[in-house]
């Protein structure tokens, strides 16, 4: 269990999939269908071995909370691959690291429109006692379909400010593990990065909280992926957002 104190925090920022949505596992049946197509033909053109991606490991280790193109550049390192990043604008036929990035793109809106969003039981109730206890609240993800998600789920009006993957490429800014995306909701909720408190499910976000000073990182995952999340930053890791609790003085009825 984590207690917040609101008369030390002013502001909670959080993830997306995997936090306040169960999506994380959406993106990474894309990626799996993404990496093991490419994978399958490389092997057959290269005469080699053919290793599958990871639905669990490798999407953890690789592609989580990270932007798109840095997710397929991540993952081909680790293979021993390089492709040309090329522009933005690549089409996805293209492998290229902006073309694998929007195929990938494609494979997860069509999982999304057959499967629709399912939100955490317990995001809503939390989301409502913060607003309860005066505090305002950020989300701030890497997903281009952060806006969608949320207007699908009904929790649009419940968020205060939104920094997403469009945002990053808007703004130009570096995707997690930097804490830019994370300091872009804290500029626009008109709070403190060490009166925040952050919650994250991926490794490359926990350590993007860190490293913006923010007051709380409160890692979101099993008992199992704890040591990860606390050795990479997270000061304590909840299985559920329910184990949250606040403490201090109701702000508003």
């Amino acid at each position: 269990m984590v207690i917040i104190d609101v008369r030390r925090f002013d502001a909670l920022i959080f993830d997306l999939d995997g936090v306040i949505t169960q999506t994380a596992s959406i993106h990474a049946r894309a990626w799996k269908q993404l990496f093991d197509e490419f994978l399958a033909r490389r092997a057959t053109e290269t005469d080699g071995a053919f290793v599958p991606f990871d639905p669990e490991n490798d999407y953890r280790r690789y592609v989580d909370g990270k932007p798109r193109v840095a997710g397929v550049q991540s993952f081909l390192a680790a293979r021993g691959i390089t492709v040309p990043a090329e522009a933005p604008e690549d089409q996805a036929d293209r492998e290229t690291a902006h073309g694998l990035a929007r195929r990938k793109d494609r494979y997860f809106a069509e999982l999304l429109r057959h499967e629709g969003v399912h939100v955490s039981a317990s995001a809503e109730p939390l989301l409502r006692e913060t607003r309860r206890r005066g505090m305002r609240i950020g989300i701030a993800s890497s997903s281009r379909h952060c806006a969608e998600i949320l207007h699908a789920a009904g929790l649009t009006a419940l968020f205060d400010a939104r920094v997403d993957g469009i945002d990053l490429d808007r703004l130009g800014l570096p995707g997690k593990p930097a804490p830019d995306m994370f300091l872009e909701a804290a500029r626009r909720l008109n709070a403190l990065p060490p009166r925040m408190a952050v919650f994250e499910d991926a490794v490359a976000g926990v350590e993007a909280a860190r490293a913006g000073d923010f007051g709380l990182v409160i890692g979101v995952g099993s008992t199992a992926r704890a040591p990860e999340l606390i050795e990479h930053g997270a000061d304590a890791v909840v299985a559920d957002l329910g184990e949250v609790q606040f403490e201090g003085t109701v702000t508003q009825p």
